[in-house]
């Protein structure tokens, strides 16, 4: 044990001798925390820049233009009368959606013509489009409700008969599980999981491949000849270090106000599998690619995707079945799937037993395979000091 303890006094100090290291572990976290939560801290996307075009000039156009000016996430930049060069303008002062009211659009309306109104959306961001096109419909579908009953009531219809004569039946939306629609409480927790697991990536990836390039290995192998005494070297300053961290990272649940219950023995365990098997693909690279660049270069490679191909944001169901198995081999995927059964849905441990069984199966799989690995290193290291 004195010689571990030596041996473990020795990893600490090249870890924190690592300047690259030392940024990467403890720095990437927290700044990308903060910064991630402050990008999504305004939760909702609000003052959608929209233009409309009144080419009626009426009343009822008037009443139009206020309702759409009151809305929260449309910001109403300009009022014109003709539609001009609004086409050549809009990639210039990215306008969500220009809204056009025809000419004789009131009359029309008086004289029950459907008239129509003209909605061009700007789709090259798909999510203010889809906001935009809602809170549209939603001002243009209320005002349409509110002619309509005036419409009724001025033939002669008691007010309560005319709201219930064009409301055959009633919509209760009951929204659950992120019922605000927060947009911090839906992408940070996947940002966080991603960069916690691209961090121990990086991380591991630098253990075996230095000592490879600077011939530490040499002088471990002299002192240990068993792989499983080389992993347990290695991983141990980690398992005491990136507990820290995901309390750091947690920290941020608390800070921006996520409404996301990760304080259980379900997240617990889920955490510490995806740590383990994150590590376990590390140091497997570290030991197959005994470069340093080249091993954090390839991790990169597969931890750079791995976000987008977890199924967090784009769903599983729309990713091809060839991409989507891939997705099941990178750790983050099965630890976000199970994320948001425990944090959101107050899962149960047996809720997440498929994603705790498939990050079990990955830390299984890099472990026995490092050990084979590593033994066949050790070996033919050994062999070659004795000769």
């Amino acid at each position: 044990m004195k010689e571990f303890f030596q041996l473990l006094k020795t990893e600490f100090r090249r870890i924190l001798s690592n300047n690259v290291l030392c940024a990467i572990f403890f720095g990437a976290p927290i700044l990308y925390g903060i910064l991630f939560g402050y990008v999504y801290q305004q939760a909702k996307v609000i003052d959608l820049p929209i233009v409309i075009v009144d080419q009626d000039i009426s009343p009822l156009t008037d009443k139009i233009v206020d309702a759409f000016d009151d809305n929260e996430a449309l910001l109403l930049k300009d009022v014109r009368y003709t539609s001009g060069s609004l086409t050549k303008e809009m990639p210039v002062e990215q306008y969500s959606a220009v809204i056009t009211l025809p000419s004789g659009f009131e009359a029309d309306v008086l004289q029950r013509r459907h008239p129509e109104i003209r909605v061009d959306l700007n789709m090259a961001n798909i999510l203010n489009a889809n906001i935009a096109s809602k809170n549209i419909q939603q001002v243009l579908m209320t005002l349409n409700a509110g002619i309509e009953i005036e419409g009724l009531r001025k033939q002669g219809m008691h007010p309560s008969q005319a709201k219930e004569s064009f409301e055959s039946f009633k919509i209760n939306f009951n929204k659950l599980y992120n019922s605000t629609g927060n947009y911090l409480s839906f992408m940070l927790p996947g940002l966080l999981g991603a960069i916690m697991q691209q961090v121990i990536f990086l991380a591991m990836a630098l253990v075996f491949a230095r000592d490879f390039e600077d011939g530490y290995f040499k002088e471990l192998v002299k002192v240990k000849k068993y792989s499983v005494s080389h992993i347990g070297l290695k991983a141990t300053p980690f398992l005491i270090l990136l507990p820290l961290m995901w309390f750091i990272v947690s920290q941020f649940f608390i800070f921006f106000n996520i409404d996301a219950d990760i304080f259980n023995i379900p997240m617990l365990l889920l955490t510490s599998l995806l740590t383990l098997a994150s590590m376990g693909i590390g140091m497997l690279f570290s030991l197959l690619i005994p470069n340093q660049l080249k091993a954090t270069e390839l991790l990169m490679v597969i931890s750079t995707p791995a976000f987008v191909l977890s199924g967090f944001t784009w769903p599983s169901l729309a990713i091809p079945d060839g991409i989507n198995a891939m997705a099941q081999s990178i750790p983050v995927t099965h630890y976000l799937s199970g994320f948001r059964k425990v944090a959101y849905y107050g899962g149960e441990i047996s809720d997440i037993m498929p994603e705790l069984q498939m990050l079990i199966l990955i830390t299984a799989v890099t472990l026995t395979s490092m050990v084979m690995v590593l033994q066949l290193k050790i070996n033919r290291t050994r062999k070659k000091l004795e000769e």
